[in-house]
């Protein structure tokens, strides 16, 4: 699972997205058993449609769905992860 930096632009999570995909390859090259590694979950509302053009196999759309939180008192776009 991955979570990329925040961006305005849903292209800038494939490299992100392509290195985990890379990563799950070689750890099945290298003999670990494929059914520890079938699930692929990456990309969120924003960028889901690159992160199934990367291999996702599980995505979040809880923006989509439910849309965005309101109410919080926090720009979400500033948390830690986005420093």
């Amino acid at each position: 699972m991955t979570i990329v930096p925040y961006s305005q632009s849903p292209e800038d999570a494939r490299p992100h997205f392509r290195n985990l995909r890379l990563l799950r390859d070689d750890m099945l090259n290298a003999g670990i058993p494929a059914d520890s590694l079938k699930e692929l979950s990456m990309g969120m509302s924003s960028d889901y449609q690159v992160a199934i053009e990367e291999g996702a196999t599980v995505i979040r759309l809880g923006t989509a769905l439910f849309a965005p939180r309101q109410g919080t008192g926090q720009d979400l776009k500033a948390g830690p992860w986005n420093s």
